[in-house]
């Protein structure tokens, strides 16, 4: 039996520093696990991206592939978008794939594969005017979007804590 594709897409957020276990969360679950990065989440792993690349047995993307290159990560069957930054939700809301991450998402959601997303961001970002917008039109494009008691309550201002991350509220969403 093929193992079903999860692409696992991280934006910089705190718990992108512990993104190994999502992985391995989601891989415990029975998915074939391929990790996309924000260009800036790349950076914080590049030293350490031959890591994830053996811990999910593909290659780690964060760019846009050139015309000639070759498609390296199996077709997804479901796309989790998680942590999602504040930055990259607005965009994403307003349409803007200007980085793999975001262009897979937005193209997924309206090719009818299963999209989910759970925000990491604190309560002061969460109140400016534009995120519950963003959070609209996600949700009104079909995406599953996982916050409050089905996912992430946004924090208080520097006091998050990204090592508790509840991986597994977004990989049981994955379910739905």
């Amino acid at each position: 039996m093929t193992k079903r594709v999860l692409y696992l897409i991280a934006c910089a957020a705190g718990p992108t520093q512990y993104i190994d276990e999502g992985v391995r969360e989601a891989q415990h679950r029975g998915w074939d696990t391929c990790l996309v990065l924000t260009p800036s989440a790349a950076r914080w792993w590049e030293p350490r991206l031959g890591e994830l690349e053996e811990l999910t047995g593909h290659r780690v993307r964060s760019r846009y592939k050139l015309p000639e290159e070759q498609d390296t990560l199996p077709k997804a069957d479901a796309m989790l978008v998680a942590p999602l930054s504040c930055t990259s939700l607005n965009k994403w809301g307003n349409g803007i794939a200007d980085t793999l991450a975001l262009g897979l998402a937005s193209e997924g959601v309206h090719l009818g594969m299963p999209v989910a997303a759970m925000p990491y961001f604190n309560r002061a970002q969460a109140a400016q005017p534009a995120v519950a917008r963003s959070i609209a039109d996600l949700r009104a494009q079909g995406v599953l979007y996982l916050d409050g008691p089905d996912g992430y309550t946004s924090h208080p201002p520097k006091q998050g804590n990204p090592r508790s991350y509840p991986w597994h509220a977004a990989l049981d969403a994955m379910k739905r």
